[in-house]
């Protein structure tokens, strides 16, 4: 935090975080409000991440020959433009599922380009022994606002509509575009063309077992947590816990845990950080497996939080795993090509538990979904390079 650039990174983060934590409750209410329902709402979804698993690859190549600060500030400011021109279209009623699904899908473009440019920022900005602190400082404002960015969404959508927490989504988005502006961070010394960056990218990726390994393991993770917990969870609650009530503690302990994680990563520093990051995320098969046995909701509770605190931790420990372990001048490309397994995933997520629904009952699914996560996690545990990425 003594570094000028850090301190004005962090902010800017912090600042977006708001926005971005009221925007999906604003952005669901901006869809029923003009009549859509669930159909309308995943079209909406779905065009928002089509971009980014498309572009960030691109995203990659761009973040590793361009000024990094520079695609962030664009970024951000496409985003912010987005967002303006939807609080606009919201406010004076004019707003319909294609004009809210071509907003997400400018909006998703500027995620594509800005994810792998931060990755390879921070590297810039921070010393190679400060990195996890960085990282994890990084995640503490985001985290914190999770907490409380839905409950403000709620009700200043309640009060004034869901245009008015749109469009503090669209000035988060300029502020952190100006401050980010500020950095001034240099160009990565590349050479060749935007072909020629995919190319050395895709070998690369590649030649690191431990980079393709972990994305592969991740995809599955990701995808099974996302069906597990996202898509099934509100569905048993509904049908066997106390509803919307218990679902909201479950999603608050999940937060909650997510905070704790990052506390945790700012005090301790483990040595095999790709292994920690690995057995860490893991930790997310606890809540679908409570909610598949049908535990009592105290232990669904402890899963929770549980699966919060080890996924923050593995998050932090990942990013500095590949920022330490990968040149800056193929950063951006790593991280990129490490992001498209995970974008995929969420679709791929959905998709088969629509698909198993009309065979498998709702806990069987999340006892499977539970099962995927554990065997891609000790799978991804018997690979050797694993153990080699060590914290320098």
């Amino acid at each position: 935090m003594r570094v000028p650039a850090f301190r004005r990174f962090v902010l800017a983060s912090l600042v977006s975080a708001t926005g971005s934590a009221m925007a999906p409750l604003a952005l669901a209410y901006a869809v029923i409000g003009q009549g859509g329902g669930t159909g309308s709402l995943g079209v909406v979804l779905a065009t928002n991440s089509l971009p980014t698993i498309v572009l960030t690859v691109v995203g990659g190549v761009l973040a590793d020959r361009l000024s990094r600060s520079r695609i962030l500030f664009l970024g951000n400011l496409l985003a912010a433009l987005a967002q303006g021109v939807l609080a606009a279209l919201v406010a004076t009623e004019h707003a319909t599922t294609a004009s809210i699904a071509g907003c997400g899908f400018v909006s998703g473009i500027a995620v594509a380009f800005t994810a792998p440019a931060a990755t390879g920022a921070v590297g810039q900005i921070v010393a190679a022994e400060h990195l996890q602190q960085a990282n994890a400082l990084l995640r503490l404002p985001g985290n914190a606002v999770k907490v409380l960015g839905p409950v403000a969404a709620g009700v200043l959508v309640a009060a004034g509509g869901p245009a008015w927490a749109l469009s503090w989504d669209a000035v988060s988005f300029l502020v952190a575009a100006l401050l980010l502006l500020g950095l001034r961070l240099s160009s990565p010394v590349t050479t060749g063309g935007l072909l020629a960056g995919l190319k050395g990218g895709w070998s690369g990726f590649r030649s690191r077992t431990w980079l393709w390994t972990y994305t592969a393991a991740g995809t599955v993770v990701v995808a099974a947590w996302l069906a597990g917990f996202q898509l099934l969870g509100p569905v048993i609650a509904a049908g066997h816990y106390a509803g919307a009530r218990s679902w909201g503690l479950v999603q608050g302990a999940f937060a909650l845990g997510l905070l704790a994680g990052t506390v945790v990563c700012l005090r301790w520093k483990p040595y095999r950080l790709l292994a920690v990051a690995v057995a860490t995320g893991g930790a997310l098969c606890l809540p679908p497996l409570a909610l598949g046995l049908g535990l009592a909701l105290p232990w669904v509770l402890l899963g929770a939080v549980l699966a919060g605190v080890g996924l923050d931790i593995a998050i932090v420990a990942w990013t500095t795993a590949l920022q330490q372990h990968v040149p800056q001048d193929e950063l951006g490309r790593m991280s990129a090509m490490n992001g498209v397994g995970e974008r995929v995933a969420v679709p791929l997520g959905y998709l088969a538990t629509a698909l198993a629904a009309h065979a498998l009952a709702d806990r069987t699914m999340l006892l499977v979904c539970a099962g995927a996560i554990a065997v891609a996690t000790v799978l991804n545990l018997c690979v050797r390079d694993v153990y080699r990425v060590i914290r320098r």
